[in-house]
């Protein structure tokens, strides 16, 4: 299901002014070149606590693997990975291969990613990829498995809860961004 919202289902809405990192249970986020600025604790957040990661891809080349290693990193702070289980290995890989679908799309589409932000609580893992396009993601239609390109968006369909697109009015660009279940 592709929806054009102002917000997600569940969400509250935009951070308020000057929330840069401040969010519920711990908040790391990466600057210019990538790297990780965790909590100085470097704790995961509480159980039922909301966590957060961000990277900007300002300047970064290479987007996509920089993105992978970035949520794959997120997803060993916060004990999706080492996977215990068959179907806990899955969901992470479901999560890295979403990513680097929306990445890349906002590579070939909408003149490159400008952030990365992944925020997981113990339901849902949501993935929301920035950038300055202009036009609308959606699968394929109709899809044919057999012909190269054209899948991203039927995977991301396929792999997720919902996703959708965000537009800030009077903004250029938009966010795309995607949930996923949290393994069991």
């Amino acid at each position: 299901m592709s929806t054009t919202r102002p917000y997600s289902p569940g969400d509250r809405g935009p951070e308020p002014s000057g929330a840069s990192g401040a969010s519920e249970g711990g908040v790391a986020a990466a600057g210019p070149a990538g790297e990780d600025m965790a909590a100085q604790d470097g704790a995961a957040a509480p159980p039922g606590g909301r966590q957060v990661r961000r990277l900007s891809f300002e300047g970064e080349s290479g987007v996509v693997p920089l993105a992978r290693d970035f949520t794959r990193q997120a997803l060993y702070a916060w004990g999706w990975l080492p996977a215990a289980s068959a179907d806990q290995r899955a969901a992470a890989e479901d999560v890295l291969l979403v990513v680097s679908e929306l990445v890349t799309n906002a590579c070939l589409h909408a003149e490159g990613p400008d952030q990365l932000q992944i925020t997981c609580d113990n339901k849902v893992l949501r993935i929301e990829v920035t950038d300055r396009g202009t036009g609308q993601p959606a699968p394929r239609t109709p899809h044919r498995a057999g012909r190269p390109g054209g899948h991203g968006m039927f995977i991301v369909q396929r792999l997720c809860l919902d996703w959708g697109v965000v537009r800030t009015p009077g903004v250029g660009g938009k966010t795309v961004w995607a949930e996923l279940g949290a393994p069991a």
